[in-house]
């Protein structure tokens, strides 16, 4: 069976977030497995680290690719990023809901599409994702 290389690569940076939810590895890791379940990614395994005095990376292993955010409270900064491999699953839902979350007074993002030849970058559309 031939599989396609075709994948979307979703990156956002987020400013202005409230430390005590960029300072917590274990709430963090809570929601990237939610955002990669609200875009219908398979989550393999997760990995995180609290990192002194501040910080935090959390890393999800998605069947289809990956999902990570790498915060700097002191800054109130995340880096975050999700490539999914495929058509089937859309790594901005997953990036919705975490903005959605993280509630940061500013955003800037890149879209790649990837796995085609020379890569695309895009602006994201963006789709508002209902919490449930």
């Amino acid at each position: 069976m031939e599989y396609s290389t075709f994948g979307r690569h979703v990156a956002v940076d987020t400013w202005g977030v409230d430390f005590d939810v960029l300072n917590n590895a274990e709430l963090l890791q809570n929601h990237l497995v939610e955002a990669a379940e609200a875009c219908g990614a398979t989550v393999l395994s997760v990995q995180s680290k609290q990192f002194e005095p501040q910080g935090a990376t959390v890393l999800v292993m998605l069947s289809e690719s990956h999902l990570s955010i790498h915060t700097y409270p002191e800054r109130g900064f995340a880096a975050i990023d999700c490539y999914t491999c495929g058509e089937t699953v859309d790594p901005q839902l997953a990036i919705d809901y975490l903005v959605s979350i993280l509630k940061p007074e500013k955003t800037y993002a890149k879209k790649l599409i990837r796995g085609l030849g020379e890569m695309k970058v895009e602006t994201p559309s963006g789709v508002q994702v209902e919490l449930v």
